[in-house]
């Protein structure tokens, strides 16, 4: 990767989502602008904030998609990660860090 390029791992998409009463939404439902997660695979030399293996959160509006070894990848700048959740090694539990 050169610069300030990031390589995620997208989670897959979930076509259908739940609310949090049971109601099931489904995919073509129009509704606000939704953030995606996804793992960071590799990074430039001048990324400073992620590190391979780190849980993002991007927009999937602004993104480039690549296609390695058969896998979709999505390519991306430094700035255009919103979030990074960190595994806690002591409880186990993730952190956000906005």
């Amino acid at each position: 990767m050169l610069h300030d390029r990031v390589l995620v791992d997208p989670e897959t998409d979930r076509s259908e989502r739940q609310s949090s009463a049971g109601l099931v939404i489904p995919a073509t439902a129009a509704g606000p602008k939704r953030l995606t997660w996804a793992t960071v695979v590799a990074k430039g030399e001048h990324v400073r904030q992620v590190a391979v293996g780190d849980r993002v959160l991007y927009d999937p509006e602004e993104r480039a998609e690549v296609d390695l070894g058969g896998t979709d990848y999505v390519l991306l700048r430094e700035r255009d990660v919103h979030a990074v959740a960190e595994r806690s090694d002591d409880a186990g539990t993730t952190g956000l860090y906005l």
